[in-house]
């Protein structure tokens, strides 16, 4: 792994060096013609809305196919977009639209979850406990309290299994391992860029680190607590359904293995604070891309740790976590292909009432206004059941993409679009990537978790959506 991490990222760096010898030209960036969003049909979304339905559906209703040919089936979008892209708007604008979604986006992206995956791998909750009401809940709320620091996926990976060894004697579980899924999986990455992969989009956007964690901190608390209630309520009327569990001497307390992997988490914590705060305005222009020194230097600290994390953590306790690279490398193909066939798509809603989505443009604002809550409504329920990062980044960009104004004028703009992608993302199996790592591991243990609809139907309609209607009405009316 520490050989092919560098020799990958010097192939990046040669590659980036040569670029800039072969292309950077003494024009300013404004000179360069940029792509008129208001020219492209709707037909130029076809690529888009076709990964996302693949996503969507191909896991569902042939999972071997899918998961032998996630890869070709992203590549086959990909070129349905840049082929023609090519052919009808030239070669110079194609590569500059490649470059600019490839450095800007799509690497720091992948970096940040590689970085996170790996080194949150290295970490193991040793130990059981037996798996009444209240330790259910403490385990779940401390996954909660930890998704936001080390992602959904990492915090999700590391207390999954303890929790479903506390509860190896349990009749009922499965409404556990749901709550989970709610919470630990989804709405616990609500405060930081490193929670939740749309609000790191939203961070590279130029989104404040600290304004995600004060502006959501309210409407995560409203939905932790209340979900909090309802599991405990639930988990204690079943649990005294029950048989009586047995507190035999082999429960001992937890442990924790490969424990120097928290101290690496902080450093990942830092090197994002350092890309925010430190503004050196040195930059590398690349084709007319700016790449500036600071999110370099984030990218090759974040690179850095992974590797110490890799070379440093032993590997019976990545065994012992059934750690593979399958996950990331899936995410890695799958957003290859979002990231490019999403150029077209911010373009057109970039042109607002111009473009080819105006029908869009004007679904969620009322005389140039937005419309809260149906930023919330919108974004929350493509989020359900397509991805909630390239949802997050379509709405950003419906919202008119600056940061700044959102983060002011548009404060509850923002704040709709993030609650949306994060807090919906836990409705189905398919609205964030740790739902359905979780439900796999469930299930290798013998867990019969419900299928898709019987999720949503038996679980999310009911709990969730009243949930939502108060958010809606709290701090979006």
């Amino acid at each position: 792994m520490n050989s092919l991490l560098h020799h990958n990222y010097k192939k990046l760096i040669f590659f980036i060096s040569f670029l800039s010898t072969v292309f950077a030209t003494d024009q300013g960036h404004n000179a360069f013609p940029h792509l008129d969003g208001s020219t492209l049909s709707i037909f130029w979304v076809i690529p888009f809305a076709g990964i996302l339905l693949s996503i969507a559906l191909f896991p569902l209703i042939a999972p071997q196919i899918w998961h032998h040919n996630f890869g070709k089936i992203s590549f086959f979008w990909a070129a349905i977009f840049i082929i023609p892209f090519l052919v009808m708007k030239g070669f110079p604008i194609t590569l500059y639209e490649l470059i600019h979604v490839s450095l800007l986006e799509y690497i720091p992206f992948i970096i940040l979850l590689l970085a996170l995956f790996t080194i949150s791998g290295g970490v193991r909750l040793t130990g059981s406990l037996v798996g009444k009401p209240m330790t259910n809940l403490v385990l779940i709320l401390v996954g909660t309290f930890f998704a936001s620091w080390m992602g959904t996926t990492g915090a999700a990976m590391l207390l999954i299994r303890p929790l479903i060894r506390a509860n190896a004697q349990r009749q009922y579980k499965v409404h556990t391992i749901v709550f989970f899924i709610f919470l630990v999986a989804n709405i616990g990455g609500s405060l930081t860029p490193l929670g939740d992969p749309p609000l790191f989009l939203g961070f590279l956007k130029g989104v404040s680190f600290f304004w995600t964690t004060s502006a959501m901190l309210k409407p995560m608390l409203f939905m932790v607590i209340s979900l909090a209630i309802i599991y405990f309520i639930i988990d204690s009327y079943l649990f005294n359904q029950e048989k009586a569990i047995e507190d035999d001497e082999e429960n001992h307390k937890l442990g924790l293995e490969g424990a120097f992997n928290l101290l690496l988490l902080c450093g990942v914590i830092a090197s994002v604070l350092l890309s925010g705060f430190w503004q050196p305005d040195i930059h590398f222009t690349v084709y007319h891309v700016e790449v500036e020194l600071q999110n370099l230097a984030r990218d090759i600290l974040l690179l850095m740790l992974t590797m110490i994390s890799w070379k440093m953590t032993s590997q019976t306790i990545r065994e012992a976590n059934e750690y593979t690279w399958f996950p990331i490398v899936e995410v890695a193909k799958l957003f290859a292909a979002i990231f490019v066939t999403i150029i077209p798509a911010i373009a057109i809603l970039k042109a607002g009432t111009k473009g080819a989505l105006s029908s869009v443009i004007e679904s969620v604002s009322n005389n140039g206004e937005p419309v809260n809550y149906m930023y919330f409504w919108l974004t929350g329920i493509l989020s359900s059941f397509l991805d909630n990062a390239p949802t997050y980044l379509v709405f950003f960009n419906t919202a008119g993409g600056d940061p700044a104004t959102l983060m002011t004028t548009h404060y509850n703009t923002l704040l709709a679009i993030s609650a949306g992608a994060v807090f919906m993302g836990a409705n189905t199996y398919i609205g964030n990537a740790p739902n359905f790592m979780v439900k796999s591991i469930a299930e290798s243990t013998g867990i019969e978790m419900p299928s898709f609809f019987g999720f949503l139907v038996k679980y999310s309609l009911p709990i969730l959506i009243p949930l939502y209607f108060i958010v809606m009405y709290i701090f979006f009316l």
